[in-house]
């Protein structure tokens, strides 16, 4: 009875500890929808533009003690923003039923860089999906020729009244 006694008290506070650590990184374990303005109709002219990729999503304390940043907030290296990575697809404002994914499943397994670092830093590969339609240009702007402005309302009565025009 003696002997078990010993081991647990010997495993259990390293298993304890081992535990919080390793469950502190399945705080990343989610998916991220950042935009999701799909369910709109699709444009006549349009095109669809989707893609994925991986990026870099780490993590750094905010209190950048050893030991003491494992009870810290982190706060994101490389955050990743909507615009840049729809910026892909084409010019924004021809964008629309736009779907912005990061999945942070990866971050799990690279909690030992966490570990390694004291809880400074955690390395977090992020995949991120992206998808959009795109409206074509019209004729004009895909010729380069900028649309002529429209011409300005006028009420009843109102004359040209410029400076200079006119006969003598």
């Amino acid at each position: 009875m003696r002997g078990t006694c010993k081991v647990l008290t010997w495993f259990a506070p390293r298993m304890t500890a081992a535990a919080v650590l390793l469950l502190s990184g399945c705080t990343a374990l989610t998916t991220d929808v950042l935009v999701n303005e799909t369910g709109r109709p699709r444009p006549a002219l349009s095109t669809h533009c989707a893609g994925s990729e991986w990026t870099d999503n780490s993590m750094i304390a905010v209190v950048p003690l050893p030991i003491i940043s494992y009870a810290s907030p982190t706060q994101e290296i490389n955050e990743i923003k909507t615009d840049d990575v729809l910026s892909r697809c084409g010019p924004l404002d021809r964008l629309s039923n736009r779907r912005v994914e990061v999945d942070r499943t990866m971050c799990v397994p690279t909690v030992i860089t966490r570990l390694l670092t004291l809880g400074i830093w955690h390395w977090c590969p992020a995949n991120v999906s992206y998808e959009a339609d795109v409206a074509v240009p019209g004729p004009r702007e895909a010729a380069g020729v900028a649309p002529a402005p429209a011409p300005e309302p006028r009420s009843e009565g109102e004359g040209s009244y410029e400076v200079g025009s006119g006969s003598r």
